[in-house]
């Protein structure tokens, strides 16, 4: 790990998306900044899209982030909020990909476990451990903010670790690591057909 970073968080969400930074300097964290994109009141699901992109290229732009981890959308039983919430983390990480910088994602137990040494912590116990560990002299009232700042410590206390969560080094690697295996017949499962008239 080099001397001195920025490393971005972010909890995505179609509702609220919360981010945090860190910089880390000889091994040591410092905090920076922590908030929230309000999305209530748009009801355009598009429109929200649009604006998680737009805020997180300009955290980009604004900060410079040397690496971003990003919380993973959890599997639950509702399949349509598993869906906005794979489509909200989906832009925020196309954001980062466009600028060409690392994204780790984190299962949310496992940046519980990180930060709290409990994989079921609620969000209080997580921003608590993080006032205490930042010297934070107060906590938000949406505690989004937190979730966000949570998944930028949890990357910093698993750097160098062997398995730390998915990765990409940019948007050529994301597509290398989710792009199914063309078979030797042809484009996906459609075989090859040769279309030429047989002579008679």
């Amino acid at each position: 790990m080099s001397n001195e970073k920025i490393i971005l968080g972010i909890d995505p969400g179609t509702t609220i998306m919360g981010f945090g930074l860190i910089k880390v300097e000889n091994k040591q964290m410092k905090f920076v900044q922590m908030n929230e994109l309000l999305l209530q009141k748009y009801k355009d699901p598009y429109t929200k899209l649009k604006l998680i992109f737009e805020r997180t290229i300009e955290l980009i732009d604004t900060y410079h982030p040397d690496e971003i981890a990003i919380e993973a959308p959890f599997f639950g039983k509702n399949v349509q909020s598993m869906l906005k919430l794979g489509r909200a983390q989906g832009v925020a990480m196309a954001a980062g990909l466009s600028r060409q910088i690392p994204i780790t994602e984190y299962l949310p137990k496992k940046i519980k476990m990180a930060i709290t040494g409990n994989g079921n912590a609620s969000k209080e116990q997580v921003a608590r451990m993080l006032q205490s560990t930042l010297g934070l002299k107060s906590l938000p009232k949406n505690l989004d903010s937190t979730d966000g700042l949570a998944a930028a410590v949890c990357h910093f206390y698993n750097e160098g670790k062997i398995d730390i969560g998915k990765s990409y080094s940019g948007w050529d690697a994301f597509v290398k690591q989710n792009s199914p295996p063309t078979p030797k017949g042809g484009v996906g499962n459609t075989p090859i057909v040769n279309l030429r008239k047989k002579k008679s």
